[in-house]
């Protein structure tokens, strides 16, 4: 075994030891978060924008809108499209080139909360059915990896289309106008690692876990989404813990001072 591979096998041992204690490497709880700031209106040239720092993590979210052509299956419907960027600097284990397996997972998980949670009012998004109607364009770019990106991209994407205003003047479509928001969901994510759930884990938590959770929470408590990664396992008493979690922690950061004022339109 190569030195690298040993020193990789004590370092997942001593984070093993830590939360078997109920221990973790920054000195937070298992079921802690860390620190959350928002900056919107952080891309000038942006529709709406937002950059998010979570813990280490830190991203920055773009909002592009223009008038296009509705899906053959939603005719009366706005158009919303998730792209991910994770820039190679941000991580060891991002690489350049077209978007990865990590970046697709990324964009989809961001568009299923947004999309099953109904936080947009795509009908409202309806120029002339069947024709013309808003596409929404939502860009995230990962510029340093601290663990949990899933959590960071989801509050990102909430805070840009918050902030975000439909260009109905450059179009001669009206007057400019707010995206039609109409939720806040919010992604939390666990991992598994000795056997306990992990809240929000680092990066270095990430890369020693079992299996990751995410769950996306509505305003109100139910639930939109749900995705499971990872060969490891979940017991049905650890699923009902996650929830249980997950729905308090989702009200906690929509109602705390730091983000509720970048979530939630006056």
């Amino acid at each position: 075994m190569s030195n690298e591979s040993v020193m990789a096998e004590l370092h997942k041992d001593y984070i093993h030891g830590l939360i078997i204690q109920g221990k973790r490497m920054d000195g937070r709880a298992l079921d802690e978060y860390r620190d959350i700031s928002i900056e919107t209106g952080y891309v000038e040239k942006a529709e709406g924008s937002a950059k998010v720092l979570l813990g280490d993590t830190q991203l920055v979210v773009g909002v592009k809108i223009q008038p296009g052509e509705p899906f053959a299956d939603s005719p009366g419907k706005g158009v919303i499209i998730v792209n991910t960027e994770l820039i190679p600097t941000a991580s060891p284990s991002f690489e350049s080139g077209p978007p990865g397996e990590k970046a697709v997972e990324l964009a989809r998980l961001t568009d299923r909360g947004i999309r099953q949670s109904g936080a947009i009012d795509l009908e409202k998004l309806c120029i002339t059915e069947g024709e013309k109607v808003w596409l929404i364009f939502i860009d995230v770019h990962v510029l340093d990896d601290g663990g949990n990106i899933m959590d960071a991209s989801e509050l990102g994407a909430m805070a840009a289309l918050t902030d975000a205003r439909i260009p109905k003047e450059r179009y001669e479509l009206g007057t400019d106008e707010p995206l039609p928001v109409r939720d806040v969901p919010v992604a939390i994510t666990f991992v598994e690692i000795a056997g306990e759930l992990v809240l929000d884990p680092t990066y270095e938590e990430e890369q020693v876990a079992g299996c990751k959770l995410t769950i996306i929470v509505k305003s109100g408590g139910s639930i939109a989404g749900m995705q499971k990664s990872g060969a490891g396992t979940l017991s049905q008493e650890q699923l009902k813990r996650a929830v249980h979690t997950a729905i308090e922690k989702a009200d906690e950061i929509r109602s705390s001072e730091s983000v509720r004022e970048k979530l939630v339109r006056a």
